[in-house]
């Protein structure tokens, strides 16, 4: 087929040649679905089916696992010395034992990309992760995937698409039991945990520690809340769902983005179209106190008091804010303000007034008109998918033989379009790299914005931009700091550590996907990925700690290593555009799949000529794929192997001729383990964009480890050999997997808003792991399909000969592949069987025997063109051959069979099938993480280091008490008595009382978040102590203020009376350290007179104003976690 290509199709071709390769992100549409994975061979043994030539039957082979060609020094064969018993898969065990076909180990494989990925019982690295929710496969989580986290003083709490979770601390290293005991498949290995009833999903989440309320937005515009602590089981021990409290309609037109609480503790929240709403903290307090009968009267109540601030900016019919989506918000609570992010401007207001104070882009501009949204790219798209849908139509309508050279021309016309569109599509991307993706307060009080180009950005709490530094191309997605540390999640899966200055401390992989939200609690920095895992690190990591614990779970490795082993086989066979013939089906695969669990079949040329190329290549540049000619070959293989009842149909990928389809056995365990596909695909015909040659890619997830199948159709002709080696180059190091558009991971909502920042804004990356080519991170990758490689060095008449003869060890020698993996040229390392069966190509349409070889004009000479060829785990630069799997090398696979079924004659080539062993060795993650706490609980050493670690600088504060007039002020120091360690501080007011005729303070009321009072101004409310160092704080009387009359409608008049009465606030001077989430806590009574005619009772000050750090019990569920108690520290 590789010649029949018309001159006057190729001109039409070559107009398309520079045709946009499609982009890697973008998602794709198939007409094949993903379905639920499952590996589980039978325990039938496959017959080895006797090839058909001529009229006679080929002999049994006597010594078949003698290979002459092996025996010199410069050819590599492997063989079991030991072969490893082979059952039926699934770790059955049966007493058939197979011995493993002899193979041929290429070279190349020592360095570079082409070298095994390092594998161990504890990753090197990186950090030691408490594991408290492993990687769940994505299958599994449908309406279950989690959007974002928030920790409190003893749970961690998580948002997801059906409501919330938590955890307890206390059962951080606690085994997996699902939701109260009832394991529920994805969630296995995941530590306990509790969850609400189903609700809109989640798409943010805020922490309101003083009124101990978890504030949840939801998709559906609403705001709930969730009470911490919940007991969550029955009097029998059932689980319950968690219990809503509050919640309100916020906004009808859209999703409630983000949220925050201010420093004067009111509620704001950012929607699309720029709309930024404020709900007075009056308004929420008189709402929680009512009773549960009455949450709709509770509703209305919040509603009413909403405060629309984008309609108090618009002047003159002009907004002067942004209109882009409000993605981010952040509290200042050292200057009293409150930050909200567009895409690409900002907006500053003052927490206390609610008035704008500016307003400027991401260069620190500052802007005085609305923004416009233009939706430029969005109109392009949108256009370029309703011209080719409709061009897809007529094609379906039409047929192969029916299209014209005008319809050719159209095509090209078309992608010619859709490349001129990419240009300008690039400069809106441009654009997009500045997008703000997240926003963070440090310790010192600048700002931190990331961007979707991985450019960190600091401003000063006026909004002056001060610097900017780039450690890592990919985008960045979220922060979180402590002390003098700030982590940054990246789109790559990336953590850095940076210090207040931007520099870079440390950095290592923590996820496979992008880091969506980081959070600290209990001593970890917990990070969630978007395929719903969550890591817990410590704060004081990278360190001495981790080198200890890597040593300590390295030990205990035969603890949680689990081992399994499945079968699987893999096909491959050139169609030369046939249609799907039944019973050749059966021959190739009907018999040979009866004790596999996972089936994987390759296809080239399923469809050729130009139009159909040419229209292939258009339709993959708007991210569709597919042909009807693609699915009646996967519904007539589904048909043959008994889809529906035994094997189910996971997923394919199609890229014009080429195409790759998975199945899965129904039955087995090991069901529960296998998912997460995702397909890839590489066009190397015609300028790098037409799909006649290429290759298409599958992706699985299997017990934790990476299984890649590419199908490939290298280029064609026996002097091309140098283009096959660049073909098989260019597919492995541009291979790209991603999710198929049906099985789309939701949770990509809260990803950044540019489709491309999964791919490095430069082309380089920070990162080493993070430069090596996807199929360079698998643990097996199998190659297979028309690689095209020829006999040399041999005449036509030779070959069919020796073919004859059966001969092969003789042709082997003139095998192009075999040559040019022996020289280390291509496949790098990578293993084949020694082939036994005739050569596969080139036949005569339904002619059997060796009488179909080629007798035309051309006498093309017979050859091994269709091939299978994989790497493992294994490293092939070791002497001694590894015959088992472990958690150092976790696939140890070996070949059964390799053949090919010369009986089928419906092609010019032969169809080839090889059924692989494979044997697994994974972390049962769920034993591992309670090892883990074993550790932290029993080793002395770590325990000493923690204690160490969570040691809170000695601090003073200079008074107790501090009495205000009217419009007075007043100070107070702290000072750093430690000489050696930074101290951070933190103010927060614990409550605010009225002072009654005989000077009694009446009892506290606490505001959101421990915000202050709208009369009192504290500054600076946070800040650093360096060591020997001394802070002065300010206290000042301000006037109160209300946003209008607004407040006034859920304010009693009783309430309103307190401006004019003497009050009291108790400050909370939280003091910590850098490495440990424990602090202490210093407290200052602040009265305010406002009047001088009862005199102020010095003796009636609350009680736990004490001059010295008030001794706080340490929290149950930090003292499960082996945190050290000390005197006078709250664990928090």
């Amino acid at each position: 087929m590789d010649d029949r290509i018309e001159d006057a199709e190729r001109q039409a071709l070559a107009a398309i040649e520079h045709a946009p390769l499609r982009n890697p992100s973008r998602r794709s549409h198939s007409k094949s679905q993903q379905l639920c994975l499952v590996v589980s061979p039978s325990s039938k043994r496959n017959q080895v089916r006797k090839h058909s030539l001529y009229d006679g039957h080929i002999p049994k082979i006597v010594d078949q696992f003698h290979d002459p060609s092996c025996n010199g020094a410069s050819e590599i064969s492997h063989r079991y010395e030991h072969p490893p018993p082979i059952g039926g898969g699934d770790g059955d065990d049966t007493s058939e034992r197979i011995q493993p076909l002899t193979e041929f180990v290429a070279s190349g494989s020592a360095t570079g990309i082409f070298k095994a990925p390092m594998r161990a019982a504890v990753h090197p690295n990186r950090p030691v992760a408490l594991e408290l929710r492993p990687h769940p496969l994505k299958e599994t989580q449908s309406g279950k995937f989690l959007r974002t986290i928030g920790c409190t003083d003893s749970q961690l709490w998580a948002g997801q698409e059906s409501g919330v979770r938590f955890w307890n601390f206390g059962d951080a290293y606690e085994m997996g039991t699902g939701l109260g005991a009832r394991v529920r498949r994805g969630d296995e290995e995941a530590a306990p945990f509790y969850e609400s009833g189903n609700t809109a999903p989640t798409t943010c989440m805020m922490v309101d520690k003083g009124t101990g309320l978890v504030w949840t937005g939801h998709k559906d515009g609403r705001i709930r809340s969730w009470k911490m602590g919940q007991t969550c089981l029955d009097e029998s021990g059932v689980a319950t769902p968690i219990k809503e409290g509050l919640s309100w309609q916020a906004h009808r037109g859209g999703p409630v983005l983000s949220m925050v609480m201010s420093s004067y503790g009111d509620l704001w929240a950012g929607f699309e179209g720029g709309v930024i709403k404020v709900w007075p903290w009056e308004a929420i307090e008189k709402s929680l106190s009512l009773s549960s009968g009455e949450k709709h009267m509770a509703a209305v109540l919040v509603e009413r008091a909403m405060i629309d601030l984008k309609n108090q900016v618009i002047v003159n019919g002009v907004c002067n804010i942004s209109s882009s989506d409000v993605k981010a918000m952040l509290s200042d609570y050292i200057r009293g303000r409150v930050w909200c992010a567009g895409a690409v401007s900002f907006s500053l207001w003052d927490a206390r007034t609610k008035e704008l104070v500016k307003v400027f882009n991401i260069d620190g501009q500052i802007e005085n008109r609305a923004e416009m949204p233009t939706g430029q790219d969005r109109t392009v798209e949108n256009d370029v998918k309703v011209k080719f849908s409709s061009t897809s139509k007529k094609e379906k309508s039409g047929g192969f033989l029916q299209r014209s050279r005008n319809a050719i021309m159209g095509a090209a016309d078309a992608v010619r379009r859709v490349a001129t569109r990419g240009a300008a599509a690039a400069v809106v991307f441009n654009e997009d790299t500045k997008k703000t993706e997240a926003l963070e307060i440090t310790a010192d009080g600048t700002i931190w914005s990331g961007c979707s180009s991985g450019l960190l950005v600091q401003w000063d709490g006026n909004g002056n931009r001060l610097q900017d530094f780039n450690h890592h191309p990919f985008a960045v997605l979220c922060f979180c700091t402590h002390g003098s540390r700030v982590w940054v999640g990246y789109a790559s899966g990336l953590i850095q550590l940076l210090d207040l200055d931007g520099n870079l401390i440390a950095g290592w992989v923590a996820h496979g996907s992008p880091v969506v939200k980081l959070a600290i609690g209990a001593g970890y920095v917990f990070s969630l990925a978007t395929h719903g895992g969550v890591r817990g690190w410590n704060l004081a990591s990278p360190g001495p700690l981790d080198k200890i614990l890597r040593a300590e779970l390295a030990a205990k490795e035969m603890l949680y290593t689990r081992r399994d082993s499945f079968k699987m086989l893999i096909g491959t066979w050139n169609v030369s555009q046939g249609k799907p013939p039944t019973e050749s089906l059966k021959a190739w695969l009907g018999s040979a799949v009866l004790d596999v669990g996972i089936l994987v079949v390759g296809l080239q040329e399923v469809e050729m000529g130009a139009g159909f190329l040419a229209m292939s290549a258009a339709k993959e540049t708007v991210g569709l794929e597919g042909s009807a000619i693609g699915q009646m070959w996967q519904d007539a293989i589904g048909k043959t192997i008994q889809e529906g009842s035994t094997f189910e149909r996971v997923g394919s990928r199609q890229l014009a001729a080429l195409l790759v389809a998975i199945w899965q056995v129904v039955r087995k365990s090991i069901r529960t383990h296998v998912g997460d596909l995702e397909v890839g695909a590489v066009a190397c015909g015609f300028g790098r964009a037409i799909g006649n040659k290429g290759g298409v890619g599958l992706r699985l997830r299997v017990h934790d480890r990476i299984i890649c199948f590419v199908n490939c159709h290298l280029a064609a002709h026996l002097e091309a050999v140098n283009r096959r080696n660049a073909d098989f180059d260019h597919i492995f190091r541009m291979m790209v997997f991603t999710r198929h558009s049906n099985l789309l991971n939701v949770a990509a909502a809260s990803s950044p808003s540019s489709s491309q920042v999964l791919r490095p804004a430069n082309g380089a990356s920070a990162n080493p792991e993070v430069e090596r080519p996807e199929l360079s991170d698998a643990d097996m990758v199998i190659f297979f399909g028309d690689f095209n490689y020829r006999l040399f060095g041999i005449t036509y008449d030779e070959a069919r000969d020796l073919v004859s003869q059966r001969s092969f060890e003789w042709l082997r020698k003139k095998d192009q592949l075999r040559a040019e993996m022996k020289a280390g040229k291509v496949f790098h390392g990578m293993r084949e069987a020694i082939i036994r069966f005739p050569p596969t190509y080139k036949f005569a349409r339904n002619v059997p025997g060796l009488g179909g070889y080629d007798s035309g004009e051309k006498k093309r000479i017979p050859a091994w063109c269709d091939r299978i060829i994989y790497r493992d785990n294994r490293d092939n630069t070791l002497e001694e051959s590894v015959s088992d799997c472990s958690l150092n090398c976790p696939i140890v696979s070996s070949i059964l069979q390799y053949e090919a079924c010369m009986e089928v004659t419906e092609s010019d080539h032969k169809p080839v099938r090889c059924k692989l062993h494979v044997r697994m060795a994974h972390v049962d993650r769920s034993v591992r993480r309670k090892v883990f706490g074993e550790i932290l609980k029993g080793n002395d050493e770590v325990r000493t280091l923690l204690q160490e670690l969570s040691r809170v600088p000695e601090t003073t504060v200079s008074t107790d008490n501090i009495m205000l007039q009217n419009q007075g002020s007043s100070s107070f120091e702290i000072t750093n008595g430690s000489g050696e360690n930074m101290a951070t501080f933190h103010i927060l007011c614990e409550g605010q009382s009225t002072i009654n005729d005989d000077g009694e303070a009446s009892h506290p009321r606490i505001r959101g978040s421990f915000g202050f009072p709208a009369w009192i101004e504290i500054t600076p409310a946070a800040g650093i102590i360096r060591p020997e160092q001394v802070v002065e704080v300010c206290v000042r009387h301000k006037e109160s203020h209300n946003s209008g009359d607004l407040v006034d409608r859920v304010v009693s008049k009783s309430r309103r009376s307190e401006d004019t009465s003497d009050k009291e606030v108790i400050l909370a001077v939280n003091v910590q350290g850098s490495c440990s989430t424990d602090r202490k806590i210093h407290r200052v009574c602040v009265r305010y007179c406002h009047s001088t005619v009862n005199p102020i009772r010095v003796d009636s000050l609350t009680n736990s104003c004490s001059p010295t750090t008030a001794p706080l019990q340490r929290s149950e569920a930090l003292h499960q976690l082996n945190i050290p108690n000390m005197d006078g520290v709250d664990h928090g």
